[in-house]
C-alpha cells in the first residue's frame, strides 16, 4: 500500500507537538491554516502515530460512504459521558440499536413532537419582557433541554434544568484533560480538583437518567415515547433480550446531549448573527409577518418557511455544532491517491470545508441566500453536512430541524435580540462549536 501510493503532504513529524500546541490554542484556525498551505489531504505524525486531516467534499465522501468499512468511529472522549451509546459504539451493535431508535424519529412522530417544540418556544418568549437582558445560550440551552425530556423521555426537568445543564458544561468542559491512554490515571491524580469537578458532575446527570429509567420501569406502561420503545425492546438479533439498565442509560445520555446541546448552540449563533445583520433580520421578520399573520407558528408551518431555515442553515455553516468528525483507519487504506496506514487518525475537516471559499465565496459573511435549496442541490454533498452522513448520518437530523425552525419563527415573530453593549461573541471549540460564554442580550419588543 504505502510503495504505491505515497502519504499525504504535510508539516513533518517534527512539527507534531507544535501542532498539538496549536490545535489546544486555537483548532479552528489551525483547520484553516493546514489545508490553505498544504491542501486537502494533510498528513502529520510521530513515529508511529499518524494524523490525517481531509478537507475536500469528495474525500469526505469517501472516509464517510464509499469507503466506511475501512473506518471505525473513534470513541474519543466522547465515551466518558455518553458511555456506548449510538454516538460511538460501532459494528453490529450500533446498527441494532439504530434500528430500534429509528421509528422514534420517523415523520409522523416528528409532527407530534413538533407540538412540543412550539409549545415550550411560546411559554419561552412569553417570559420575557421588552428591555430585559438574557443570557441567550442560557434560555437556548434550557428550552431545547425541556424539548428533549418531555418528547424522547416524557420527562419534565424544568425543576432542574439549570442544575443538569451546569453539570453537562462541567463535564464537557474537563471531558478532554481526562483522555483514554496509558496515563489517564496518573493525569486524573495530578488534575484532582477538574476530576473531582467532573466526577460530581457524572454523579448527577447519571442519578438524572438512572431516575428516569427507574420511573417508567415502575409505571410499566408504554407512554408512547423513545425511552418506552428502549425498555420494550428486544434484541433478537444479537440474543441478549432486553436492554439492561447501563445500555439504555448510554443512549439516553447521548440523545440528551446531542437532542439538546447542538440544537442550543446552533440556537445562539442564529441570534447573534440576526443581531449584527439587520438586512437579514428584517426579511427574516417580513417571511414570517406573511406567512403567520399574527397567529403562533405550527409544525404544518415549516414546509412554508424557507427563508427562516435558509437562516438556520447559513448560521450552521458559519458555526457547525459538531465541527470535526473523527474516524480511525481500520487497516491499511487510501483516500485519494494517498496512503492512510492502520490506526491513522482521520479528522473530517467540517468547518474548514464549510469555511471553504470553493464553494461558498467569502466563506466569513453571513448571506442565508447562499443556502437556497437550488443553490444547496448545485454544491457537492459534503460541501455543507452539519449532520454527518453516510450509515453515522445524524438520526436526529430532522427532529433538529424542526426544532431550530420553530424556535426561530416563534421567538422573532415577537422579539427582536440584541447583542449587551461592549458584547463581543467568539466561539469555542471543545467537543461541541459553542459561543464563549453566556451571550447577554436585550429582549426588544418588534413594533
Amino acid at each position: 500500500m504505502t510503495d504505491k501510493y505515497p502519504l499525504p503532504p504535510g508539516p513533518g513529524h517534527w512539527t507534531a507537538w507544535r501542532l498539538g500546541l496549536a490545535f489546544h490554542r486555537d483548532p479552528l484556525r489551525l483547520f484553516l491554516e493546514l489545508p490553505r498551505d498544504h491542501g486537502d489531504i494533510v498528513h502529520a505524525g510521530l513515529g508511529q502515530f499518524h494524523i490525517v486531516l481531509v478537507t475536500h467534499p469528495d474525500l469526505v465522501e469517501q472516509v464517510l460512504v464509499t469507503h466506511a468499512r475501512d473506518f471505525t468511529k473513534e470513541h474519543g472522549p466522547a465515551r466518558q459521558v455518553i458511555g456506548n451509546g449510538l454516538l460511538v459504539s460501532d459494528g453490529d451493535f450500533h446498527l441494532r440499536q439504530r434500528r430500534m431508535m429509528q421509528p422514534a424519529f420517523h415523520r409522523d412522530r416528528i409532527a407530534v413532537y413538533g407540538g412540543v417544540m412550539a409549545d415550550f418556544s411560546r411559554r419561552r418568549r412569553d417570559r420575557w419582557h421588552d428591555g430585559q437582558q438574557v443570557s441567550v445560550h442560557h434560555e437556548m440551552t434550557q428550552l431545547t433541554q425541556l424539548v428533549v425530556a418531555k418528547t424522547l423521555f416524557d420527562t419534565d426537568v424544568e425543576a432542574e434544568a439549570d442544575a443538569i445543564g451546569a453539570a453537562l458544561t462541567t463535564a464537557m468542559q474537563t471531558i478532554f484533560l481526562f483522555p483514554h491512554m496509558p496515563f489517564a490515571g496518573l493525569v486524573k491524580r495530578l488534575r484532582r480538583r477538574s476530576a473531582h469537578r467532573f466526577d460530581e458532575a457524572m454523579a448527577l446527570i447519571d442519578r438524572t437518567l438512572y431516575r428516569m429509567i427507574d420511573e417508567h420501569r415502575k409505571g410499566g406502561r408504554d407512554r408512547g415515547d423513545l425511552l418506552s420503545m428502549l425498555l420494550a425492546a428486544q434484541d433478537t438479533e444479537g440474543g441478549t433480550g432486553g436492554m439492561t439498565d447501563e445500555q439504555v442509560r448510554d443512549e439516553l445520555a447521548t440523545l440528551y446531549v446531542a437532542g439538546h446541546e447542538t440544537s442550543a448552540n446552533a440556537l445562539t449563533w442564529v441570534w447573534t448573527l440576526l443581531a449584527r445583520h439587520p438586512e437579514a433580520e428584517a426579511t427574516l421578520h417580513a417571511e414570517l409577518d406573511q406567512v403567520l399573520a399574527g397567529r403562533p407558528p405550527t409544525v404544518a408551518d415549516v414546509p412554508h418557511l424557507p427563508y427562516t431555515e435558509m437562516v438556520v442553515a447559513e448560521s450552521l455553516r458559519l458555526y457547525p455544532p459538531v465541527w470535526t468528525y473523527l474516524r480511525q483507519a481500520i487497516h491499511d487504506t487510501t483516500i485519494g491517491d494517498y496512503s492512510v496506514p492502520a490506526g491513522t487518525a482521520v479528522f473530517v475537516n467540517t468547518y474548514g470545508i464549510h469555511h471553504d471559499a470553493r464553494f461558498f465565496p467569502n466563506p466569513g459573511h453571513f448571506d442565508p441566500q447562499r443556502m437556497t435549496r437550488a443553490a444547496r442541490a448545485a454544491r457537492p454533498r459534503f460541501a455543507f453536512f452539519p449532520f454527518s452522513g453516510g450509515t453515522r448520518q445524524c438520526m436526529g437530523e430532522s427532529f433538529a430541524w424542526t426544532e431550530m425552525i420553530l424556535v426561530v419563527a416563534t421567538i422573532a415573530q415577537r422579539w427582536r435580540l440584541r447583542l449587551a453593549p461592549g458584547q463581543t461573541v467568539v466561539p469555542n471549540a471543545g467537543l461541541t462549536l459553542r459561543a464563549k460564554g453566556e451571550v447577554p442580550m436585550i429582549v426588544e419588543a418588534r413594533k
